[in-house]
C-alpha cells in the first residue's frame, strides 16, 4: 500500500455518513449520527463542543484508532474501510501525527532523540535522521535544547518537542487533542502560532479538539459538535 503520496484532488481525511455507538453497561450511547466532514491539505480545523458532544471520537476516527458502525472514512480518496489493523498501524505509524495535552514525550530521551523516535522506527537511515531532526528543531526554536531531557523543559516547549516529533515524519495529518489546555496564555499563543506556520509550511491537515477559544481564533475553520451532530447541519 503506498502512503508516501497525496492525490492533491482529495481532501486530507473525510467522513461520510458517519454513525458511532458505544455500549455503557445497559445503555447504548450514540457518538457521532450521521456526520459528513472534510479536513483539505494544510488545513487547521478546530472541533468544539461540550464534553460528549463527539470531539474524541471524530479524533479517533481520523486518527484510524477507532472504526465506525456505518459510513465512511477516507484518507487521501482511500477508503479506510476493510484495512486490517496492520494496514492501519503501518498508516498511523507513516501518515499521521499526534499531539496530546500531556506532551507523551519519553522522559529518559533528550529532545533530539524524541524527535528521532518515529523515524527510528519507520528504519529511516541514521544520517538521513539526523538531518530531519535538526531541522525541524530548528524550524520549533529548539536547537538549543536538543540533549536537553523533557524535565528540563517548560510546558511550552515540551508542547513544541511534541510538535517537533508529530510533524517529523512528514504526515498528511496531525490529529490534537487539547494541546493548549496546559499552557499558559502567551505560551499557547506560541505554540498555535507554530502549528499554524507548521502545519502550513509542511502540508499537513490538523484536526484539533478544543474548549480554547485563543485556538479557534487562530484555526482556519471551526466544526461546533452537539449530541454527536455539526451543529447547522442539514438533518
Amino acid at each position: 500500500m503506498n502512503t508516501g503520496t497525496t492525490a492533491p484532488n482529495h481532501p486530507v481525511v473525510a467522513l461520510h455518513g458517519v454513525f458511532k455507538t458505544y455500549r455503557l453497561g445497559q445503555h447504548v450511547i450514540a457518538a457521532l449520527q450521521g456526520v459528513d466532514l472534510a479536513v483539505q491539505r494544510g488545513e487547521l480545523l478546530a472541533l468544539t463542543g461540550p464534553s460528549g458532544s463527539g470531539k474524541s471520537t471524530i479524533l479517533n476516527l481520523c486518527g484510524l484508532i477507532d472504526t465506525p458502525d456505518s459510513g465512511d472514512i477516507a484518507l487521501d480518496g482511500q477508503n479506510m474501510a476493510g484495512l486490517d489493523e496492520n494496514q492501519r498501524t503501518l498508516l498511523r505509524r507513516d501518515a499521521l501525527g499526534f499531539v496530546f495535552q500531556s506532551f507523551n514525550l519519553v522522559p529518559v530521551m533528550t529532545v533530539a532523540e524524541n524527535v528521532d523516535y518515529p523515524l527510528f522506527l519507520a528504519g529511516v537511515p541514521a544520517a538521513e535522521r539526523r538531518e530531519r531532526v535538526a531541522a525541524q528543531l530548528e524550524a520549533v526554536g529548539l536547537q538549543d535544547h536538543a540533549h536537553h531531557r523533557p524535565d528540563a523543559l517548560s510546558g511550552g516547549q515540551r508542547q513544541r518537542v511534541a510538535i517537533a516529533r508529530a510533524l517529523i515524519k512528514r504526515p498528511r495529518l496531525v490529529i490534537a487533542d487539547e494541546p493548549t489546555a496546559s499552557l499558559d496564555s502567551r505560551t499557547a499563543d506560541q505554540v498555535l502560532d507554530l502549528m499554524r506556520e507548521r502545519g502550513h509550511a509542511e502540508g499537513a491537515a490538523f484536526v484539533i479538539a478544543t474548549h480554547d477559544s485563543r485556538l479557534t481564533r487562530r484555526c482556519d475553520r471551526v466544526v461546533a459538535l452537539l449530541d454527536g451532530k455539526i451543529e447547522g447541519a442539514a438533518t
